[in-house]
């Protein structure tokens, strides 16, 4: 027997809900049931499920509450993404920058979405995430980036001894491209401001990810900032 569906087309994004909140799942579900290229393979009513729906169903994605009762999305997000066939996670919040977001992000969080965000704009997100993409906008990552800015002196300067420490690791391109994206610049920008070619962009940033074992564009352009290289003259070293 033929098979009817043709050999090019995509398979479509088998994606995980994660949430406390019943009548959250059942929105959820409904709004992105409805996308052709969505398949949504499970819902999780707390944190402490996903794992073993994961192992079970498999996700491409997974949409995580952050706020649950007996296992937060969080401590969730950060033992999921230690796999090493570990699913894209979206976390789901209602603050626009907090501790939370950020730790989650740090943890490999492809990013994260406000539960009021528009339908459309949720499924475009699991859609970029499964494609790769983070879906924090550049103004959101500096909204992160200045309420890290907001913790203790000393947590801070910590963190951006280590974070230099890193960062001389990394080639001169590589440097310049990991503080093209700390400035939310997207790949064709930063291959056209630096001259290289969009592909050798690709090439530096797969790089500087399997360097430091990152998830993300993201966690780049929280380490550049940490680093300090992200003032407003440019790309100075402060050490």
């Amino acid at each position: 027997m033929t098979d009817p569906t043709p050999a090019s087309a995509p398979r479509p994004v088998r994606l995980l809900i994660v949430d406390d909140d019943p009548l959250v799942r059942a929105g959820l579900t409904f709004m992105l049931g409805g996308a052709k290229d969505i398949d949504i393979v499970g819902e999780g009513a707390d944190g402490s499920e996903a794992a073993a729906l994961v192992d079970r169903l498999r996700p491409d994605v997974v949409l995580m509450d952050i706020r649950m009762p007996v296992m937060d999305g969080l401590t969730a997000t950060e033992a999921l993404r230690g796999r090493p066939d570990a699913p894209e996670i979206v976390v789901l919040t209602t603050f626009h920058a907090d501790e939370q977001v950020l730790r989650a992000i740090r943890a490999g969080a492809a990013g994260f979405v406000l539960k009021d965000t528009p339908p459309a704009q949720i499924v475009d997100s699991v859609r970029r995430v499964a494609a790769g993409d983070p879906v924090l906008s550049p103004a959101v990552t500096r909204q992160l980036m200045a309420h890290a800015t907001g913790t203790g002196r000393e947590e801070r300067a910590g963190r951006a001894e280590r974070a230099r420490q890193r960062i001389a690791l990394l080639a001169d391109r590589e440097r310049e491209v990991a503080v093209a994206v700390g400035r939310g610049r997207s790949n064709a920008e930063i291959a056209a401001a630096l001259y290289l070619s969009v592909a050798t962009v690709k090439t530096q940033v797969s790089r500087i990810l399997a360097k430091f074992d990152f998830n993300n564009r993201v966690q780049i352009a929280l380490l550049v900032h940490d680093a300090g290289l992200l003032d407003d003259d440019g790309d100075r070293d402060p050490s």
